[in-house]
């Protein structure tokens, strides 16, 4: 309780409401209403360095954080109007659309949705596709991506987002778009994911004289 906590560290109520609210505010305690709530210590999000193509498990490992990976459904599919601009294939040309779940701590971090030219990639669907698939690209293909062209915008979560993100529907996410290249250019990679801000903390490198990010690549196999 308030009362016993503030006299515990010898400050006023009001002084421990404005402290505690403080801590609240810059992500540290978490106030739950109701007669089973109270605060709560929260706890801090991953931070992820996108700066470099390296993909999601590598980024949570560099911070000592080890994450999974759940299929929710490997398909093919013909490509949509986006979808094969930025692959440069045919209109309805086929794809496969990875979507996967990415975790840590027991709890969904990302939800990832990728799509791969059928053509340059055959037979993926037998293929184990819970790790990484950038490796699999690379090792089973020698396709794998070495430059990536990323766009971030914020995005609400609908009620399947939400269901498989473990959010209330209408959640702010933040949606980053990818296209990734090989080192000739040829695009082997369209992925739309989706993070809880609230658990990932995105940061990206730059230096003086750059005209942006040294390079960008959302953590995403």
């Amino acid at each position: 309780k308030e009362k016993d906590l503030a006299a515990a560290v010898g400050v006023s109520r009001m002084t421990l409401r404005q402290s505690l609210g403080s801590l609240e505010g810059r992500g540290v305690l978490e106030r739950i209403p109701g007669r089973q709530g109270g605060t709560f210590i929260r706890e801090p999000r991953i931070d992820c360095d996108i700066t470099g193509l390296a993909g999601f498990t590598e980024q949570l490992r560099r911070g000592q954080v080890r994450a999974s990976a759940h299929v929710v459904s490997a398909t093919v599919v013909p490509a949509s109007r986006p979808v094969a601009t930025a692959l440069e294939l045919p209109a309805d040309g086929a794809v496969y659309e990875v979507v996967r779940v990415r975790s840590a701590r027991r709890q969904p971090l990302a939800l990832e949705r990728s799509y791969l030219p059928v053509e340059l990639f055959p037979g993926l669907l037998d293929k184990r596709l819970s790790g990484s698939l950038y490796t699999r690209m690379r090792r089973d293909y020698g396709l794998g991506p070495q430059t990536a062209t990323e766009y971030l915008e914020p995005f609400i979560a609908t009620r399947d987002v939400a269901s498989l993100l473990a959010v209330e529907v209408g959640s702010a996410l933040l949606l980053i778009e990818r296209t990734a290249r090989t080192t000739a250019g040829q695009p082997v990679e369209y992925a739309r994911d989706l993070f809880r801000p609230d658990k990932i903390r995105v940061s990206v490198r730059t230096v003086a004289g750059d005209t942006g990010a040294l390079r960008s690549a959302t953590p995403t196999t």
